[in-house]
């Protein structure tokens, strides 16, 4: 990319040389950096101090697209077509425009145009009507009514775009594994800037999309060109406890069906139960896609611990370097509920226990997802009301991360650890006995090889004891704690996959379904209910 960005500027440069030379000004102003867009602006007719918007990062994409159409407008060139290769291909369009003998400089377009709108207002107000139609229909500046919607429309698809790819971007809530705190159906606002702007690393896409294409499915970008990970200073640091958007760590190789994405690492570990998944998978009718990090799925869950953290969950206590962590207010368990005869279902609704948290039933017995706010009314339904806690059924060995029995065995949802969580720059012993608790961070995350043989271990080809992390790690757990795919499954979140900062919750539809109404008491409320 930045090889890129230098020989482009230097064909810029060039094409400024040439035109600044046509246009009356000295030709080597094009070519020192500052000057040659200060006297552009000039050229096109605007003050030399708006090329100061040039430095602000976004803002700038727009200004140089507006400066690029106003230069070639000064040269006569009004069309659609000429506006759009001004902003495609500015270099290669001013070098063109110096090398043409047929195409001269008119003066500034700015002050050009606001001159001939000057006369067209004069005309009309004097109500001399034979001036006024020579005006219009000379008018050199005139855009009919589709070309208008055409560059309106252009215009505000990619300016959307920009916004949602750096500044703010809509999401919704399809998944339970983040209630009570957040509602299938929840529409959020998130910001991109708190956690500090991400750069693309997938420039060749479709706009407003994110890996798929609506109804027809199929990829919504280009795999390559592919650029480097780079973030933008912080506004601030990610908390304990808070919400965080971050895209699927497990997402880079995935199996998409109707209803879901799975990745190849639960296809690999038994985790897909629909036998037809399965059997396309198997024989090959259902192919495996490839996606870069900025394209994998986005997951939203509670950061519970942070980069250098040691965490471990005791009877369904999470514990942080020790000592028991803040508890989510709408942290929600699996119970068994023996009841007789049916339980209310309105009184279900008003509690706030909706579809998703109605597991299943089996005559009087419900298993039902609670928040202890919830149990407690439950249980006020009656004495002969029974609540236990949910047994798990004893073939959990190797369903949790780092999916290694015989080092990691005996985890369970609600027994878990202890786990380290690496920070960048700490270091960490190469041992048999731990390897799989980092071997997907130091390979997949930061790219190095590492092989095993005869006990000792190799780093990109070399004999190795030990190995420093070069990113942060986070790990990430839904208040929905027996039903939530998070870190408990899938391991750390390195830094480069955080995407932002949830802000609050803009409209929220029950169950993520229209005609079973709006939740009108969540529309602007906040996203982080602790």
């Amino acid at each position: 990319m930045t090889v890129f960005l230098l020989v482009f500027y230097l064909l810029l440069s060039a094409g400024l040389y040439v035109v600044f030379s046509k246009a009356g000004e000295a030709g080597w102003k094009g070519l020192i950096p500052g000057l040659n867009f200060v006297v552009w602006c000039r050229l096109i007719g605007r003050r030399g101090w708006h090329a100061a918007w040039l430095l602000l990062p976004i803002v700038n994409i727009f200004i140089y697209a507006g400066m690029a159409i106003d230069m070639v407008r000064s040269f006569g060139k009004y069309s659609f077509w000429d506006s759009v290769l001004a902003v495609i291909a500015a270099p290669f369009y001013f070098l063109y425009l110096g090398a043409s003998k047929k195409d001269k400089y008119l003066g500034p377009t700015l002050i050009a145009e606001r001159a001939y709108k000057d006369q067209i207002r004069e005309a009309r107000k004097k109500g001399d009507k034979v001036k006024l139609k020579r005006l219009e229909a000379r008018n050199p500046y005139y855009k009919s009514q589709t070309r208008e919607w055409a560059e309106a429309i252009i215009f505000a698809v990619f300016a959307a775009a920009f916004i949602r790819m750096f500044l703010i971007e809509a999401y919704v809530i399809p998944t339970p594994s983040m209630e009570d705190s957040l509602l299938v159906g929840d529409f959020l606002f998130v910001s991109k800037v708190n956690y500090g702007i991400r750069t693309p690393q997938t420039i060749a896409m479709l706009p407003l999309l994110h890996n798929r294409i609506p109804f027809v499915g199929g990829r919504s970008y280009l795999r390559k060109p592919q650029i480097g990970y780079y973030r933008l200073p912080a506004l601030e640091e990610i908390d304990r406890n808070e919400p965080v958007v971050f895209n699927y760590p497990e997402g880079d190789s995935v199996y998409v069906f109707p209803d879901r994405t799975w990745s190849i690492h639960d296809y690999r570990r038994g985790a897909i139960s629909n036998p037809n998944y399965v059997r396309q998978i198997q024989t090959g009718r259902k192919k495996l896609v490839v996606r870069p990090i900025d394209k994998k799925d986005h997951y939203i869950k509670r950061c519970i611990g942070l980069p250098g953290d040691e965490l471990e969950i005791k009877d369904k206590v999470v514990y942080i370097n020790g000592e028991p962590a803040e508890k989510p207010r709408y942290i929600e368990f699996i119970y068994q509920v023996e009841a007789p005869g049916n339980l209310n279902a309105q009184k279900f609704e008003d509690w706030g226990i909706s579809a998703n948290d109605i597991l299943d039933q089996n005559g009087n017995t419900f298993f039902l997802v609670l928040t202890d706010e919830q149990k407690e009314k439950v249980q006020s339904m009656g004495r002969e009301v029974r609540i236990e806690p949910y047994q798990w059924p004893a073939d959990q060995e190797g369903k949790f991360f780092p999916h290694d029995p015989q080092h990691f065995g005996g985890m369970t949802w609600d027994n878990y650890g202890p786990v380290r969580i690496p920070a960048k720059g700490e270091t960490v012993a190469l041992k048999p006995e731990t390897i799989a608790m980092y071997r997907r961070a130091i390979t997949i995350y930061e790219g190095n090889s590492l092989e095993e043989r005869d006990g000792r271990f190799f780093l990109n080809g070399e004999p190795a004891d030990s190995y420093t992390f070069q990113m942060d790690y986070y790990w990430m757990m839904g208040d929905n704690r027996h039903n939530s795919e998070d870190s408990r499954i899938w391991g750390f979140v390195p830094e480069d996959h955080i995407v932002g900062k949830p802000l609050f919750i803009w409209f929220s539809l029950k169950d993520g379904n229209l005609f079973k109404g709006i939740r009108f008491r969540r529309i602007f409320s906040s996203a982080d209910k602790r």
